[in-house]
């Protein structure tokens, strides 16, 4: 569909440069989150919207949403831009077979990482035990991408590490986070489930990031963010016969929990969400409140 032209047409602002402009990717204000930016993307290769902060959309509802017409009225417009109904709304899971690696200067954990999760209350023996943690200095770079004074998160899928992330340990990087490059991850770490799956028992705890899991141990799991994706969806169904979710205390996380969890009930798992712990997010929870949170709901 030539949504940049559908776009013009109908006067919806979407930006040609600047941190908003990717390549295969028209972004506009999200109809569907309280959007002051343009978080809402539609993949020009694929042909599916999705939002960086609420996730995936049917494509003729969210052209619906964004036009103020009814859905007939929406997919008729579309077929006159060259799009469909049936256009898919999630992208395909590719195994890339291209080399991985780790940024260059990766090593154990230095003083200054060390320093950084004590703060945090983090116990730095059992992470780097259990999470194999790693850190980088003042020089690290991948693929031109530099990764400098970060931990970096090795991803495992099936015993094999197959991605990572990495978090800023400064402040003053802009991107909190940074994952692997997309061309060397060996699969995509949005379609699978950061965890120790070795240890995973009938109730997995779905949480955002690799910190919250750090906090409540190995029966919690991260799907990387709000926004998940179906392949993940599909592994939390494979992997758990009950899942309990636990996003940040923000409107907008708390909705994709909401949204998560009737993704699940539809494949036939058990599934809730907490709203309401003793701190914003789980990570950052005293560990003792987080090691009485998890006993009482893993029975």
């Amino acid at each position: 569909m030539n949504i940049e032209k559908l776009y013009q047409d109908y006067s919806i602002d979407y930006p040609t440069e600047g941190k908003h402009f990717r390549d295969g990717w028209i972004n506009c204000r999200c109809c569907w989150c309280d959007d002051s930016s343009y978080h809402l993307g539609y993949n020009t290769d694929e042909n599916y919207f999705s939002c960086f902060r609420c996730g995936h959309h049917f494509v003729d509802d969210t052209i619906r949403m964004l036009l103020g017409v009814n859905m007939a009225e929406a997919r008729k417009i579309m077929k006159a831009y060259g799009g469909n109904t049936l256009s898919i709304k999630e992208p395909k899971v590719i195994i890339r077979a291209k080399a991985f690696k780790l940024p260059s200067g990766t090593g154990d954990l230095q003083k200054q990482h060390r320093q950084y999760l004590e703060k945090r209350n983090f116990d730095v023996e059992k992470l780097e035990y259990l999470w194999d943690l790693k850190g980088t200095g003042p020089v690290s770079v991948l693929d031109d991408i530099n990764y400098r004074h970060r931990i970096i998160i090795p991803f495992y899928w099936t015993d094999k590490i197959v991605s990572f992330d990495s978090r800023d340990i400064t402040g003053k990087h802009r991107s909190k986070y940074m994952a692997c490059p997309k061309e060397r991850e060996l699969v995509p770490h949005k379609s699978i489930l950061y965890g120790y799956q070795q240890q995973w028992r009938d109730t997995g705890i779905c949480v955002e990031g690799p910190a919250d899991v750090w906090r409540l141990g190995t029966d919690a799991f991260a799907v990387s963010g709000i926004k998940y994706t179906q392949m993940q969806v599909r592994a939390m169904a494979k992997a758990f016969k009950r899942v309990i979710v636990i996003f940040d205390d923000e409107d907008q996380a708390q909705a994709q929990a909401d949204k998560l969890v009737a993704d699940l009930r539809f494949r036939k798992i058990e599934a809730f969400k907490i709203e309401s712990i003793v701190a914003p997010d789980p990570g950052s929870m005293k560990q003792s409140d987080a090691d009485y949170l998890v006993k009482q709901l893993i029975k």
